[in-house]
């Protein structure tokens, strides 16, 4: 048999009289390209999102409490308004490459945050589930804006109006109580209130995978025509009747608003409306530049990972028997939503969200009760764990805040959100390190992480179904957590690897959960 000798510092240097190749040395060089090419992504990312907006005046626009921003052409100061609205937890970043695209198409574009969303400190109220209330006042806010726009560049009409998602109901309302507005497009459209002869010259986008609103789109269409097909025009832009379904290719509810077909559709039918020259430029493609953005700022996470000390170098001496694991897993996933629905969980003014902080903290605890008990989890290492997991959330918040802020979606947060935050963070923490116990710090096999993270998801759908009127907020949200899984939980997993502690990417990721939480959920004041 052969001996190895070892010589510390994970460098094996003898085995049998026979040199082996220096393992370290290999991951250190592995290491420093991932780093080189996540740096390169990030650079070149950047300098194209930037690139996309250069030209352009980009300013806000006095709406009150509604923050809202103007972009358009220097030269441009009398042209068509395009008023662009976001979806449920959305902001007006959200929108960024429609507004760029119509810009640059010499309309002005605004953008607003919708109270309780983004950075505006007004928080949403009424009664969500009452056209009167929540929706009302909604429609409101989106009429202010449009005033707001029209007195800035002195225009009373020739006036667009642009939504995603839960947005598309407040256009078609906010169009149907203006009177003045030419057209409306819908991207990702469900509203009851259109009907035959409103809203005018209506576009309706629609993703290829949105199976329920691509069926709701042709309807809307149909009832002008019903021999209506997806892609066909009916009706007149002569006498605002005009409707079209465009299906965007291999897209679902976010890609719609990325997609360069989507955008361009948008423009030219903007352009038809009101006769003018189709501009022949392209459009923004923000959506792969994006996609690097957030790869460099998950491939920088293995080399900077290694500041972070080596605290304990081996995996668990005592991995649960897959019988035992999966048990665990079933038991907690699906009894914490059954006792959390016992209790009154309305204590936070932001829609869900204090109950899911309840519910990640008894899935977090009753996770970590059982796993301790198994002998798969330890106490070992607390301080470190907060020490270095501070360093691990800096990370999550700072990079990633930046980027997303500037590029994606809203990510910094008012000062209203700051205690929400802190309230979602003792739940979230203690659900995080569970999370990497489960995972096994990162050295778990594939279906083990897939499956516990899985049945967290469906622990949540379970809570939705006992009380689906207060909690199907939680349903929109979901792709929020499942993100964070796919992007996060990689950062955990390296981190893990490092420094052998659950603690450590839990206490970091907990923190930047309850931060990316924190500031998607709506506002709300009952």
């Amino acid at each position: 048999m052969l001996q190895c000798t070892y010589s510390g510092v994970g460098v094996w240097s003898r085995c049998g009289g026979v040199h082996r190749v220096n393992t370290m040395s290999r991951l250190a060089y592995l290491r420093g390209i991932i780093g080189v090419v996540a740096a390169a992504l990030l650079a070149w990312s950047i300098s194209v999102l930037e690139g996309e907006m250069q030209g352009l005046a980009i300013e806000p626009l006095d709406v009150g409490t509604t923050p809202a921003t103007v972009y358009r052409d220097p030269d441009v100061t009398s042209a068509p308004i395009v008023v662009i609205a976001h979806g449920f937890a959305g902001s007006q970043q959200l929108m960024k490459a429609y507004a760029l695209t119509l810009a640059k198409a010499r309309y002005i574009a605004v953008t607003f945050d919708f109270e309780g969303h983004g950075a505006n400190p007004v928080p949403m109220s009424g009664d969500v589930t009452s056209v009167d209330g929540t929706t009302q006042r909604l429609v409101n806010e989106t009429l202010r804006v449009m005033d707001a726009a029209r007195a800035e560049f002195d225009l009373s009409d020739r006036m667009v109006l642009l939504g995603h998602s839960m947005a598309t109901d407040i256009i078609v309302r906010a169009a149907q109580a203006d009177g003045d507005v030419e057209a409306v497009v819908g991207v990702s459209t469900f509203s009851q209130a259109i009907d035959r002869d409103s809203p005018e010259n209506l576009l309706l986008i629609v993703g290829q995978w949105e199976g329920m609103l691509r069926e709701e789109a042709l309807r809307v269409v149909q009832l002008i025509d019903r021999s209506a097909q997806e892609g066909e025009m009916v009706g007149s832009f002569a006498n605002g009747s005009a409707r079209k379904v465009f299906v965007v290719p291999q897209a679902e509810h976010v890609a719609v608003l990325y997609a360069p077909s989507a955008l361009q559709e948008a423009r030219e039918w903007i352009d038809d409306v009101f006769d003018t020259v189709r501009w022949e430029g392209p459009v923004p493609e923000l959506g792969l530049p994006i996609i690097a953005l957030l790869a460099g700022l998950v491939g920088l996470i293995w080399p900077l990972s290694q500041a972070l000390p080596a605290l304990a170098l081996r995996v668990p001496e005592q991995r649960m028997s897959v019988r035992r694991f999966i048990g665990v897993v079933l038991l907690v996933a699906v009894l914490t939503p059954i006792l959390v629905a016992q209790f009154n969980t309305r204590f936070l003014p932001v829609l869900v969200a204090d109950y899911l902080s309840v519910h990640l903290f008894v899935y977090g605890v009753a996770a970590l009760f059982f796993l301790f008990f198994s002998g798969a989890v330890s106490p070992r290492g607390m301080l470190f764990s907060v020490m270095f997991g501070l360093l691990v959330a800096a990370y999550g918040v700072l990079a990633f805040g930046f980027g997303l802020d500037s590029y994606v979606a809203s990510f910094s947060a008012i000062d209203a959100r700051l205690p929400i935050i802190a309230i979602i963070a003792v739940g979230a923490i203690p659900f995080m390190i569970a999370d990497a116990a489960l995972t096994e710090r990162g050295h778990a096999p594939l279906w083990r992480t897939l499956f516990a993270r899985g049945m967290f998801l469906v622990s949540l759908s379970i809570a939705v179904a006992l009380d689906f009127e207060r909690l199907f907020f939680l349903l929109l949200i979901m792709i929020v957590i499942l993100l964070f899984f796919v992007v996060f939980g990689t950062l955990g997993g390296v981190v893990g690897r490092r420094t052998g502690l659950a603690g450590i990417p839990g206490v970091g990721n907990g923190i930047t959960l309850a931060w990316a939480l924190g500031v998607t959920f709506p506002l709300f004041a009952a």
